[in-house]
């Protein structure tokens, strides 16, 4: 399979004959020598005879990027996710845990829920705890014993039973309480800054030589996590966002001038803003952390909120998080316990500045409501789509820990459920592409103005770079849910 590797302290690039490069992730052989290995249980698993093929075979690959060029060369790959024939732990010896960290995200108790009742199961493993309040739970808090009839019927709620925080990453005492309880299965749920913890935390176990696995399932709510295809949650944020919007629209259009502004989740990225407004066809103008706007003069969005308010009587502006802050007068340097520059409320400033701009400039009656459904979107469970693919993500997560891989993280690419490199998912986050088809259609579809000249355009293909594998900018999400 293959011809030459490099290795790095967290993952391996190995050059495959048949012309791609597959990045692995790391395996606990790799530091520990001579560990036996055991039949998979799952070869006697009677919900599993009917499958023609128990174990993915040893040289599966996921290609990154599937839309290729003529000339181009194969490509990334990386190892395909599922159960192999041989595993590293037996089942009486595996001590397994579960950690949720950071903000909270529809699914989460489904991820936990599949990862329980995958390891019972499906491996019968019986001792599986779970850490009460994030990292410093570790060693600071209770731990929960998870069995399957504790678990199941927490997917029909939101939050997370094991409660969370941001912050109390303490390398040394979580690896310490690790070894102290005779855990060997670390399962962490969490955003970027989550999975660079638990990076740290392999790197430590590693250097300590012991026998543990530290699988991560990446979370945010805002999809903006590279290489996989979607984050679990967002398709239920997309869909409970259409409620607050519909309000917003309602509320607009009962009344003269009037004007439903909706503020939507998205910090760096415009993801849940711009799949919402293409799902609702009721908004008017989605603006994103990506898109760079203005407010006064020629091409604005006061100028463009005349037009729309002349033409229809009502209009509805949903707004990510992120967007617009190098408008706003004052800029903030604080950080929250992640890492997360705080940001200001430009919902607010916003619904400020077209009051003041209407009512007081140019003398016209509006009525304004502004909707901020953040935290009611966050809270709520899974909806069906988001259940299925985070069963998939705990159970890619299960049979990767058993078969001995660690430092990686779960996640579909390109459909194909895959493990990947810790660093993978949190080096650049996933960003809306503005001069690509999907913004574009958000464009036709709400005839908003992109608030870009010509000149803009032309810088933004510059940076982006010429044309690789695969369409640059093309995220392949909605072409899979087409294909689909």
């Amino acid at each position: 399979m293959t011809t030459s590797s490099s290795s790095s302290s967290s993952s391996d690039f190995i050059c495959c004959e048949n012309g791609y490069v597959l990045e692995d992730v790391p395996h606990l052989t790799d530091y520990i020598s001579d560990l036996p290995t055991y039949p998979n249980p799952l070869q006697d698993n009677p919900a599993y005879s009917v499958v023609k093929q128990y174990f993915v075979n040893v040289d599966d690959t996921v290609c990154q990027k599937i839309v290729v060029h003529k000339d181009s060369p194969r490509g990334v790959h990386f190892r395909r996710a599922g159960p192999r024939q041989r595993v590293y732990f037996e089942s009486d010896e595996v001590h397994a845990c579960i950690v949720t960290c950071g903000g909270l995200c529809p699914g989460l108790n489904t991820v936990i829920r599949e990862i329980v009742c995958g390891l019972y199961h499906m491996y019968d493993v019986r001792k599986v705890l779970g850490i009460d309040g994030g990292y410093r739970g570790f060693y600071s808090r209770n731990t929960i014993p998870l069995t399957p009839k504790v678990v199941n019927d927490i997917h029909k709620r939101g939050g997370t039973i094991l409660g969370t925080s941001r912050g109390g990453h303490d390398t040394s005492k979580i690896v310490d309480s690790i070894q102290d309880r005779g855990i060997n299965l670390v399962f962490i749920i969490g955003g970027d800054g989550t999975q660079k913890g638990a990076s740290v935390i392999f790197e430590e176990i590693k250097r300590r030589g012991l026998k543990v696995s530290v699988a991560g399932i990446p979370k945010t709510i805002d999809n903006d996590i590279p290489v996989i295809d979607r984050s679990f949650g967002f398709d239920t944020a997309v869909e409970e966002a259409q409620r607050a919007i519909n309000a917003g629209h309602v509320e607009a259009e009962s009344q003269e001038n009037g004007i439903g502004i909706v503020k939507l989740m998205g910090r760096y990225s415009g993801f849940i803003a711009m799949y919402a407004t293409l799902a609702s066809r009721d908004v008017d103008c989605c603006l994103i952390p990506e898109s760079p706007f203005y407010l006064e003069g020629a091409g604005g969005l006061f100028e463009f909120m005349e037009k729309r308010l002349k033409e229809n009587g009502h209009m509805v502006i949903v707004i990510a998080e992120g967007a617009g802050q190098d408008l706003l007068a004052k800029s903030m340097d604080q950080q929250d316990a992640s890492g997360n520059k705080l940001l200001q409320d430009v919902g607010h400033w916003l619904s400020d500045k077209i009051k003041d701009h209407f009512t007081r400039q140019r003398k016209m009656v509006i009525n304004l409501k502004y909707i901020d459904p953040t935290y009611m979107i966050r809270a709520v469970p899974s909806n069906a789509s988001d259940n299925v693919y985070c069963t998939l993500l705990a159970h890619s997560a299960v049979h990767g820990a058993m078969a001995g891989y660690t430092g990686f993280t779960v996640g579909p690419v390109n459909g194909r459920h895959a493990y990947i490199p810790f660093y993978r998912v949190t080096e650049v986050p996933n960003k809306v592409v503005i001069t690509d088809r999907m913004w574009a259609r958000l464009l036709a579809s709400t005839n908003q103005p992109s608030f870009l000249s010509p000149k803009d355009i032309i810088e933004e293909k510059k940076v982006e770079g010429p044309p690789t594998q695969l369409l640059d900018g093309e995220n392949c999400m909605d072409d899979k849910l087409v294909s689909k």
